[in-house]
Order: C-alpha cells, then sequence, then structure tokens
C-alpha cells in the first residue's frame, strides 16, 4: 500500500493524499479489537482516543505546507514534523490522563 501510494504520488499526487488518508489502520484496530475484547466500552474509549489524535497528528504535515514560503528542505522539515508530532502526543496524553 505504502509502496503503491509512494508510486502513485509521482503520477497523481492528489489521488495519493486521499488514499493514504483513509483510516484503514483505524478501520482494523477497532474490528480487531473488538473481536478479541468484545467491549464496546473500551472500543467506545479507543475511538474517542482516535478522534482527538487525529487533528493532533496533522501538526507533523505544518513544515512541509510552510516550506512553500520558508524553502527549509525535506529533511529540516521532516524533522519540525517529527518534532511537532511528538509535542502532540505529549498533549494527547495530557488530555487523555
Amino acid at each position: 500500500m505504502i509502496a503503491g501510494a509512494s508510486w502513485l504520488a509521482g503520477r497523481k499526487p492528489v489521488l495519493a493524499g486521499f488514499i493514504i488518508a483513509l483510516p484503514l489502520v483505524s478501520i482494523l484496530s477497532m474490528l480487531f479489537s473488538y473481536v478479541e475484547y468484545r467491549s464496546m466500552e473500551k472500543l467506545n474509549q479507543f475511538a474517542i482516543s482516535i478522534f482527538a489524535a487525529v487533528p493532533l497528528s496533522l501538526l507533523f504535515f505544518t513544515p512541509f505546507l510552510l516550506n512553500r514560503w520558508l524553502k527549509c528542505g525535506f529533511a529540516a522539515s521532516m524533522l519540525a514534523g517529527l518534532l511537532l508530532l511528538f509535542a502532540a502526543f505529549l498533549l494527547h496524553r495530557l488530555i487523555f490522563k
């Protein structure tokens, strides 16, 4: 899936972005979690955590979006994105403490 989307990004970046944005991991994780534990209460908590994490995780893309004006390059954008993602994780952990 990742290799296919990476290849497609060179030809049709908008379609590749949509495919990667699909919440396949969330769908499969929720399915497997329910099959294993049969607990809607735990699944509800899981869904709430995912729902809160998705907008926070979008912070990763901020340096790449700003790169149009800042011209930082790939390595600097990736590092800044990962740092923002780590900060988002800490915020998520604080919210659900």
